[in-house]
């Protein structure tokens, strides 16, 4: 089987590590020219070090997705630099405090949704200027279980900024589905519930501290509520995003793909 994303250019936003960076690996293993923007500078070194490593072709381009002059100026230079951008994953996110709404405060609020959800209309918005021409693209947003609400999924107690962040990037995604389906652009989401790794601890430590309780026995908790009793891995979720990228998923767009390992609401 040959590489399935072999002469394709993605960018992914934050992908110098966790996620996007999986991401990342995933699409270079398939063949893909990779951009990582990512607004951590030190962070986004080592990663284009670590890619090069190991022979893969990635540029690093810092960007602060909620920046819009940095957002047009890494786009025009990836266009610049390689001539196209075929993918672009929306992965760049802050998960925000763990608390009640009552608690919450505004400047919280704000930073959540203009990471989460503006910062992706922003990065969409710019790689569709370089898209269109070409009558082609593909763009990926990563959402969460939090954030899908259309089956009654939606929500999840103490994260009210990631939730509504997560939902409007349904919105987003299927809204964008429909206006750029003629130019033979595709636009998908992919949703995970938790995922094994530093940002799942640090939400469950969070968790555990709003409601009094030890980490194990949050934890415990938490992955009852998984069909599979447990979290998904980091590399499972990018292979779901490789397949989206591909021509093997040519048929697919508007639609938010959860993986999930049987996530369900939990019975209170």
């Amino acid at each position: 089987m040959g590489k399935r994303l072999e002469g394709k250019v993605a960018v992914v936003t934050g992908g110098a590590n966790g996620l996007g960076n999986a991401i990342a690996k995933r699409f270079v293993k398939e063949g893909a020219t990779v951009v990582l923007a990512t607004r951590n500078k030190a962070r986004l070194d080592a990663a284009v070090e670590d890619f090069r490593a190991s022979g893969g072709t990635v540029e690093g381009i810092q960007t602060d997705v909620t920046n819009e002059a940095q957002v047009i100026a890494m786009v025009h230079g990836t266009v610049e630099k390689y001539g196209q951008i075929d993918v672009l994953v929306n992965n760049s996110v802050i998960g925000g405090p763990t608390c009640a709404l009552v608690d919450l405060k505004l400047s919280d609020w704000n930073d959540v949704l203009n990471t989460d959800l503006t910062g992706a209309m922003l990065c969409a918005r710019e790689a569709l200027k370089a898209m269109i021409p070409r009558r082609s693209g593909n763009i990926i947003n990563i959402g969460a279980e939090g954030g899908r609400a259309g089956d009654g999924r939606g929500g999840y107690p103490l994260r009210a900024a990631y939730c509504a962040a997560k939902m409007g990037l349904i919105g987003l995604t299927e809204t964008l589905a429909q206006e750029v389906g003629e130019y033979n652009i595709r636009v998908n989401g992919v949703s995970p519930a938790a995922m094994k790794g530093e940002r799942f601890l640090r939400v469950m430590t969070g968790r555990a501290e709003a409601s009094v309780t030890s980490l194990e026995d949050t934890i415990s908790r938490e992955v009852q509520n998984y069909s599979l009793q447990r979290p998904a891995e980091e590399h499972e979720v990018a292979a779901t995003c490789a397949f989206l990228a591909s021509d093997d998923a040519g048929a697919i767009t508007g639609q938010t793909i959860p993986v999930n390992c049987g996530w369900h609401i939990p019975i209170r």
